[in-house]
């Protein structure tokens, strides 16, 4: 697979997975992403030996809502002036096992598909990983804007950590046990930096946290920090990669088979987005880059080939 290009399923199709993460679970990965697609909010896929094949469209405008203990907007579509409904914009799907309740629970990025005022959280769950997700709605956790969001485990606590405060902040709360709700606030990172596209990953003690700048869907340079907990100091930000991030926008991270860190990211719009900063979905593509993590140090292995 090409870095940047559109990737395919096993079945010939475009994978459409933007923005979203990859679940391990019982043997079998699990990919999940944004899909603007006619309803569809939120594809999974599932890799085989030949490849990724496509499991269902777990969150459409369609899907079942229900309400929870916490106060949120349950509506998947928006009325607007004339009387129509609209799609809402869901961006950045993560999903998670809780081994508590045995729910696999999904949050994200909602805004009402009129404009981008609203900045809320929204979360859903099912039974399984690839099944109907049930959506429980959306809110501002504590009341902060919640934009680009990531969930992220450490020492047996899941963590929702979003941009917030405009993109000025970015955010990092525990959850609650059952993962429906943010339990308290607990860090506060690169007050007044204006970073979105948060993505961690653990190795060797350290805590490795990639960010990107707001500029929209035209790339720009991610930076790097490090921390020893989620809760603790992150070292100031650094560079990582060029001053495009290799034409790409973080999703997540994630460790491969030997341990490898791999950068996954969306190249939004595909190369075409230098030249026109016009946002086109249809052309939008993936990275897949090598990260090498010593310590305190980080290193974006530039390379035509996907890292997979």
């Amino acid at each position: 697979m090409k870095n940047g290009e559109k990737w395919l399923d096993i079945d010939g199709n475009p994978i459409e997975a933007h923005g979203g993460c990859r679940l391990y679970h019982e043997g079998k990965l699990y990919w999940y992403g944004e899909d603007r697609r006619g309803d569809n909010y939120v594809s999974c896929y599932v890799l085989e030996k030949n490849g990724w094949k496509f499991l269902n469209s777990v969150l459409t405008t369609n899907s079942k809502t229900q309400a929870t203990r916490v106060v949120a907007n349950l509506d998947l579509r928006k009325e607007i002036s004339n009387g129509d409904k609209i799609r809402v914009i869901i961006e950045r799907p993560k999903v998670v096992y809780n081994k508590k309740t045995k729910k696999f629970v999904m949050w994200m990025h909602y805004e009402n598909g009129v404009d981008r005022q609203d900045a809320c959280a929204a979360v859903a769950t099912c039974d399984t990983p690839y099944g109907d997700f049930v959506y429980h709605g959306a809110f501002n956790p504590m009341g902060h804007h919640s934009r680009d969001c990531t969930l992220f485990e450490q020492n047996g606590k899941m963590y929702f950590i979003s941009s917030a405060r405009r993109n000025a902040d970015l955010h990092v709360y525990l959850l609650q046990d059952d993962y429906l709700n943010v339990a308290r606030l607990v860090n506060v990172l690169f007050s007044n930096e204006k970073r979105e596209a948060p993505a961690f990953v653990e190795k060797d003690g350290k805590v490795l946290l990639i960010t990107s700048g707001c500029t929209g869907w035209y790339p720009n340079q991610a930076t790097f920090s490090v921390a020893d907990s989620i809760t603790g100091d992150f070292t100031v930000n650094e560079n990582l990669g060029d001053e495009t991030t290799y034409l790409s926008q973080s999703a997540f991270l994630y460790k491969n088979e030997k341990g490898e860190i791999v950068f996954f990211g969306d190249r939004w719009g595909g190369g075409d987005l230098l030249q026109t900063r016009e946002f086109d979905y249809t052309k939008s593509g993936y990275c897949a880059y090598k990260v090498e993590f010593d310590g305190e140090t980080a290193k974006l292995v530039y390379s035509d080939e996907a890292f997979c």
